[in-house]
């Protein structure tokens, strides 16, 4: 899944006001930085795998956010897309399902539809319809996150890519394995012609292109 405790996305040093504004006096601002290092720990929980633990410690970050910040403050917006993804890794996926789309639906109303953020979220919650099995929902979304990317950001910046590769990774999903290979093969063409030959974005496409077209040969 996508991981959003990134500076761009709310990290917490955007939580404790030091990028945000956050209208609360200063005895209030120590317990937004406490919020921060909650947000991280709960992180780093899910980042060693502990997904389960990471949802209790965002769940009572979320609701320390909601009660000091309101449900649209950026930071608010952050802890909850970091709860719905660690959600559908713990297994809670449709728990997590809804609330990624919430989440959605929060941002593009407050950050724009076009705003990256946004875009990340939409993104997470194609990925969540892929690993639930909801495949058509997934590469209608994925494909929407793919097209919005390459308008506003080009064909080769790394999330554009990401996003292609999640499409073609759903239409694989889905069956469509000639779709898949056709859309990762000009994926690689535009990353190799951008990229230099390690980025990590390459690497990925490679395998996924190679890993597909293996399924394919077998099929």
């Amino acid at each position: 899944m996508p991981w959003w405790s990134r500076e761009a996305d709310g990290e917490p040093a955007a939580m404790d006001g030091s990028r945000m504004p956050v209208r609360t006096g200063a005895a209030d601002r120590g317990t937004v930085h406490e919020l921060a290092v909650r947000n991280a720990r709960a992180a780093a929980l899910f980042s060693a795998g502990n997904a389960k633990e990471a949802v209790d410690l965002f769940e009572d970050t979320l609701r320390g956010c909601r009660a000091l910040l309101g449900g649209d403050h950026h930071a608010t917006l952050t802890v909850a897309g970091n709860l719905g993804v660690a959600r559908v890794s713990a297994g809670k996926r449709r728990d997590g399902i809804h609330l990624i789309a919430e989440n959605v639906a929060d941002r593009a109303r407050v950050l724009g539809d076009d705003d990256p953020r946004t875009l990340t979220a939409r993104d997470a919650l194609a990925v969540a319809y892929r690993l639930a099995g909801d495949v058509d929902d997934a590469v209608e979304l994925s494909g929407q996150v793919s097209a919005q990317r390459r308008r506003t950001l080009g064909a080769a910046h790394p999330d554009t890519l990401t996003s292609r590769m999640g499409l073609a990774r759903a239409q694989a999903a889905a069956g469509d394995l000639e779709a898949a290979t056709a859309l990762l093969s000009a994926a690689v063409h535009d990353a190799e012609q951008a990229l230099p030959p390690r980025h990590p974005h390459l690497t990925a496409l490679v395998e996924c292109a190679e890993a597909i077209g293996m399924t394919r040969r077998e099929g």
